[in-house]
């Protein structure tokens, strides 16, 4: 017998077609209804309409009064849509304000709408169109000079949700289950990577967890760890996608006088739930792994290459080390390890214009916050000191620079930031590297704090023969055998380009990083 929904299937199907084919305008889309249809026949439909970057607004250009320009564009809903700015004075104050004009026409149904973001660097507002006419959004009045020259300069800048209303509720359908420390996020993870990154999660047959020699494990040896679910798992979810690599975290094991086996961190969190760089003992950080890190963390060890290994200080790895324990995560420059170039990484619709406004609203609601992560990195790169988010912006216009631009800027390894030198996980361990002697005369034109995770895998640094890898390396039942040793996890662990690239100075400096391919230029 045909159930109701396999009726409501095809006819939406037909309509689907029809709406590609007919000249007239439909009286509605498919698409605009699907949410409120049967759960049975939406979810599937909307799952594959809509993504998490339907999340993320695309920059669509920016309305300025300069030589009376007018913008236009397409957009979501309706197909024609001009913008310009007029200034005004109507609250008559010193610097006046201004009003946005949209105008929107050809609507593609009569149920859709556009939803729009608005941005200067000093403010960020929001608003949707469901009619086909002329808008205005009022500006009363700018907030400072600064304001007023960087909007007659510049524009207001124009940002539309391309999925629309409905569409991005859609998309957040996708994306909060990934911070849920559920099975339901676990499961949201990893279709996100697999849909996004073409990853794939093969489950590897039991055991899941090594029994391991610790006497097999030595200083410099290399740990990859791809958390899943939970807070931390959704944010490892999200670095992966925008860099490509497969592992979200990173720590570094070493050996002490005595001999005893010590696990070195940037990440771990102490007592005051504070994220810091750490130094534990094996079994005290393999023990929390096993047993209370929520995340369900995949876990590799990648051995040094034994030449790598006898020249290894452990010594300077150990003075850098202590050196570093206690000072904060490498906040500042975390997310310029990802940036290298003006437009090639960035996974579309996000740009360096939504990266502004997304850090334009963060510093409204979090200002402290939004401080220590990216503005004295953004300060160090324009060469001022406590400029604030809106002043650097404003800056870099002056200069007849970009904000791309300036964010593409590499970071340097020597910069001090207000609480100290900053290293994120992978950075950290790379730092040590070079105290220790691995990477030898390039050490000087080599910015580790430019890498990311699988810049740092990729390197010809790791063991590349299986014979010398510990016979507890490999589960023996698994009949895939990798090339490093995974000692827990449900699912196979991917490095796609593991151990292939040799050190080059400045490496990493330049380098795109778009999805799903992730490939880059030689000698980047």
């Amino acid at each position: 017998m045909i159930k109701s929904y396999q009726i409501l299937s095809l006819l939406l199907a037909v309509l689907v077609g029809t709406e590609k084919v007919q000249a007239f305008k439909a009286p509605f889309r498919p698409v605009d209804v699907l949410p409120i249809l049967p759960r049975q026949i939406s979810r599937p439909i909307l799952n594959k309409l809509n993504n998490a970057a339907d999340l993320l607004p695309s920059f669509v250009g920016a309305a300025s009064v300069s030589n009376n320009s007018v913008l236009n564009w397409k957009g979501s809903c309706f197909y024609n849509n001009t913008a310009w700015l007029v200034f005004h004075n109507n609250s008559g104050t010193q610097f006046g304000g201004g009003t946005l004009h949209i105008k929107v026409s050809k609507a593609h149904s009569w149920t859709c709408m556009d939803l729009y973001v608005f941005a200067t660097p000093y403010r960020v507002t929001w608003d949707y169109y469901i009619l086909s006419r002329e808008h205005t959004l009022d500006f009363k009045e700018w907030e400072s000079q600064a304001e007023f020259e960087y909007v007659k300069n510049r524009g207001v800048s124009i940002f539309l949700m391309q999925a629309g209303m409905l569409g991005t509720l859609q998309a957040m359908w996708e994306v909060v289950p990934l911070f849920t420390n559920t099975k339901w996020g676990e499961s949201a993870n990893l279709a996100f990577l697999e849909k996004h990154m073409g990853a794939t999660f093969e489950e590897r047959p039991q055991p899941w967890i090594t029994n391991i020699t610790i006497e097999d494990i030595h200083s410099g040896d290399f740990l990859a760890l791809s958390k899943i679910r939970g807070l931390w798992g959704g944010f490892e979810t999200l670095e992966k996608w925008v860099t490509g690599s497969y592992a979200g975290h990173t720590a570094v094991c070493l050996r002490d006088s005595e001999g005893k086996l010590w696990v070195a961190e940037s990440g771990h969190e102490n007592e005051e739930g504070e994220d810091v760089i750490a130094i534990l003992p094996w079994d005290e950080w393999w023990e929390y792994e096993l047993k209370k890190d929520d995340t369900n963390p995949q876990i590799a060890l990648l051995p040094l290459h034994p030449e790598l290994r006898a020249v290894f200080n452990e010594t300077a790895a150990w003075e850098y080390a202590k050196s570093m324990s206690g000072k904060p995560y490498g906040y500042h420059n975390l997310i310029f390890s990802w940036i290298d170039t003006v437009s090639g990484n960035y996974p579309p619709p996000l740009d360096a214009h939504l990266v502004a406004s997304v850090m334009t609203v963060w510093t409204q609601m979090k200002p402290a916050y939004a401080g220590n992560i990216w503005n004295e990195a953004l300060n160090k790169r324009l060469g001022t000191q406590n400029f604030s988010l809106s002043e650097i912006l404003v800056e870099v216009e002056k200069r007849g620079s970009s904000f791309g631009e300036l964010l593409a800027i590499p970071e340097q390894d020597d910069w001090i930031y207000v609480d100290g030198k900053s290293t994120s996980c992978v950075a950290f361990i790379f730092e040590m590297y070079k105290e220790a002697g691995l990477f030898g005369e390039l050490a000087t034109s080599i910015q580790v704090t430019e890498f990311t995770i699988k810049d740092a895998y990729s390197l010809k640094l790791f063991e590349n023969n299986s014979t010398r890898l510990p016979e507890w390396c490999n589960n023996d039942a698994d009949t895939v055998k990798l090339p490093f040793c995974q000692i827990k996890g449900k699912y196979r662990m991917e490095l796609p380009g593991y151990n292939t690239m040799d050190p080059y100075p400045h490496m990493n400096e330049r380098c795109p990083s778009m999805t799903p391919e992730y490939s880059r230029p030689v000698g980047c």
